[in-house]
């Protein structure tokens, strides 16, 4: 078996999502959701800024 095959077979398949989705809704109610996913939004955006300005810094040192 190669890897990506044993990669796949952890993966959640459609039924699994809407359980998941589910849950999460019971979990943290329809108006608590979209405050949950601006949150992950801004820290994908910091996250994507901090790695521009790590590689920023990195290629000004390579220059020198």
């Amino acid at each position: 078996m190669n890897t990506l095959h044993i990669f796949l077979l952890g993966m959640p398949s459609g039924g699994s999502w809407i359980l998941i989705a589910l849950a999460v809704l019971l979990l943290f109610g329809g108006k608590k959701i979209p405050e949950l996913m601006k949150g992950l939004g801004g820290g994908i955006k910091e996250f994507k800024k901090a790695s521009k300005e790590e590689d920023n810094d990195d290629k000004i040192e390579e220059k020198k």
